[in-house]
């Protein structure tokens, strides 16, 4: 029952443990001897939307026929998939009336939803500008469902701990109730806590296939991290902290819409890091805070000004990362003048153009004090 409950989940359909074990309950009120029976609590605990009716009972047909369940565990469960998927498939063009190729599946069309791990990994390599309806919405749901944590970094409070150095005061007063005999040593060692994090995205109209998207990200980084700020920008900078704090992300960004002014227009990328410098940097990067500016480099703004307030920038923050999303080319050279003038005051020069690029990012966010890889290949020629 586990397993066909993982099967499920590969088609796409949301099977809870919960769901598992209400159908394990159930089935204990059950004669196992009439198939119908199980097969009706099954679908009654583990369906509840109508279009995945006709995958379970593919399903269903295909999994609890097999002689020995445990063939089915050594089974690949790609291949499972795949066979369900031609069933469907068969079923649906019979119902059409169209058996022209012989019900083997090619030629067919492809199901109306199909949600495999092979279309879940296509999806996580496809870039952000490329998607559309419905997988435009089921990305958006999987960024929903990233977990953002952020590296740690010593604070100069000490705090007891099990190893550090020795904390000669607790250590005294420890012995105090010993008859002033000293017999067990204290330590102390410095207080970890989580980097903040300021959030900077280019939402000018160059930016906008992936800006729609990246704002779902800031959203879901903003609520899962401690300490983090979020601004926007085009030709000037506004702040959305505030906005990203709704519950329901829908209303968050509805209110982010309204707050920007400029949002799709054009892109003054060194006047908003000095608005962010003059404004913010003190309240915003303190604790040793880590920078991420999201932006694909066009600017219409002084190259001089980028560059002064880039350096300026990097002298507040812990770390400065630049999340490029036309980096995810192979073919990308930082050619614009925007990217040349930043570039030499970047720690980090990474890609955010499909969702495997956010995932390495949140690995990256964990490891911030491991050294730094910066953009060497192009620091030079920048320089």
């Amino acid at each position: 029952m586990v397993l066909f409950a993982r099967l499920l989940r590969a088609l796409g359909i949301g099977v809870t443990s919960s769901q598992v074990q209400d159908w394990v309950d159930a089935v204990g009120h059950l004669d196992l001897r009439h198939k119908a029976d199980f097969r009706e609590a099954a679908q009654a605990v583990l369906i509840t939307r109508r279009e995945d009716l006709e995958w379970f009972r593919a399903a269903f047909a295909l999994f609890f026929v097999a002689r020995d369940p445990r063939e089915l565990e050594d089974m690949e469960l790609g291949l499972l998939v795949q066979r369900i998927t031609r069933r469907v498939q068969k079923s649906r063009v019979e119902r059409e009336g169209d058996d022209s190729d012989g019900g083997d599946g090619e030629g067919v069309p492809e199901p109306d939803r199909l949600q495999t791990y092979s279309d879940t990994d296509v999806l996580r390599r496809k870039d952000f500008a490329d998607l559309e309806g419905p997988e435009l919405a089921q990305v958006k749901a999987m960024i929903r469902k990233m977990e953002w944590r952020l590296d740690v970094r010593r604070t100069r409070r000490r705090v007891p701990a099990r190893r550090g150095a020795i904390d000669l005061r607790r250590s005294l007063r420890k012995s105090l109730g010993r008859g002033g005999e000293l017999v067990e040593w204290a330590y102390r060692n410095r207080k970890t806590k989580r980097r903040p994090l300021a959030l900077i995205c280019d939402i000018s109209g160059s930016m906008e296939p992936y800006s729609r998207i990246l704002l779902q990200f800031m959203y879901v980084a903003s609520r899962g991290l401690e300490k983090t700020e979020a601004f926007v920008f085009g030709t000037r900078l506004t702040r959305i902290t505030r906005q990203l704090k709704h519950r329901d992300v829908d209303l968050a960004l509805r209110s982010v819409h309204e707050e920007i002014e400029d949002f799709g227009g054009g892109t003054r990328i060194g006047e908003a890091i000095r608005g962010f410098n003059y404004r913010w940097s003190r309240r915003v990067l303190g604790e040793g805070a880590a920078v991420l500016v999201i932006s694909d480099g066009w600017d219409r703004g002084d190259p001089d000004i980028l560059e002064r307030e880039m350096a300026r920038l990097k002298r507040s923050a812990y770390r400065v990362i630049w999340l490029n999303p036309l980096l995810g080319s192979p073919r990308y050279e930082p050619l614009t003048r925007g990217i040349q003038a930043a570039l030499p005051h970047i720690d980090d020069f990474l890609p955010v153009h499909n969702l495997q690029s956010l995932e390495d990012l949140g690995l990256h966010l964990q490891k911030l004090a491991r050294g730094r890889r910066g953009p060497s290949r192009w620091r030079g020629r920048a320089a």
